[in-house]
């Protein structure tokens, strides 16, 4: 009696054991299947990009990081750290492509002014290690790119303000790409900063009313080291938010908007390469 007991649980768990052995061969080559088909996908993606004309200047509000975060358990702070490195893979993604100047929205002047203190402390961590990777890393050296924070520096922490110059300091010379990062930035303050300067110009007698014009307040704005790049081709925003948030309000006039619906911590490159092709499929008229 007891041998027959054991031999049937025996069985059953041979049986059981073969099931869930199969479910793992079965689940091990769907996944490689869907890896292959996805590889496959953004090879044909990058092939199409590569033939059409690439942004010269890509701009990326990268929104989502808390909402990614809450929705997997876990505290704000690491979806910012995983945000932060999406941002390094993206912005070497860019590089690759071909594009001239990627501008960055790291924190907006309103995050800087109402965010808790412990999750702007980490935020401004967080820049202080990504302005020492870059300094210390081959990236901007291989590329040539010359980089620059932009933003109401006064309100970010002196730490983080060295570093930055530092890092600009190491750049200045480099004028084959640009990498800005907006740092406790707002496209209306920018606008501001760039009247009174104009003003002050004014008052000094350097410049006189007949001179004000569209050019002459590009070259007050915080993009003025840009040029004729200083407008962004592409605006590149995340999470499925249609909005700008005071995100160079000036400069992007008349730049194609895309609205991607994938938090940040998630933007795959076939999310960038998918941005870039509906960026090539579209007529800019420039008013005409």
């Amino acid at each position: 009696m007891k041998r027959g007991f054991g031999k049937k649980i025996a069985e059953r768990a041979a049986d059981v054991a073969f099931k869930y052995m199969n479910i793992g061969f079965v689940r091990k080559f769907l996944e490689y299947i869907m890896n292959f088909v996805y590889a496959f996908y953004e090879r044909m993606l990058y092939n199409q990009v590569k033939q059409g004309p690439i942004p010269n200047h890509v701009a990326i509000i990268p929104d989502g990081n808390r909402r990614w975060a809450r929705m997997l358990g876990m505290d704000v702070t690491e979806g910012h750290t995983h945000g932060y490195y999406k941002l390094r893979q993206v912005v070497e993604w860019l590089l690759e492509l071909g594009v001239k100047t990627v501008t960055i929205y790291a924190l907006s002047y309103e995050n800087c002014l109402k965010r808790s203190p412990k999750e702007l402390n980490h935020l401004f961590q967080l820049a202080k290690k990504g302005l020492e990777d870059l300094l210390r890393e081959d990236l901007i050296y291989k590329y040539r790119v010359r980089v620059k924070v932009i933003g109401r520096l006064n309100i970010v922490p002196k730490d983080v303000v060295e570093i930055a110059k530092k890092v600009e300091e190491a750049t200045k010379h480099f004028n084959d790409r640009f990498l800005n990062i907006a740092i406790c930035y707002g496209g209306r303050q920018d606008i501001v900063d760039a009247v009174k300067n104009i003003v002050r110009d004014a008052l000094e007698g350097k410049l006189r009313a007949e001179d004000v014009d569209e050019t002459l307040i590009c070259k007050y704005l915080s993009t003025a080291h840009l040029g004729q790049l200083s407008e962004p081709d592409l605006v590149i925003r995340t999470s499925g938010e249609m909005r700008i948030s005071n995100f160079l309000l000036w400069q992007i006039a008349y730049s194609e908007l895309y609205f991607c619906d994938v938090f940040w911590p998630a933007f795959r490159r076939i999310d960038l390469l998918r941005a870039i092709r509906s960026y090539q499929l579209r007529e800019r008229r420039f008013g005409r």
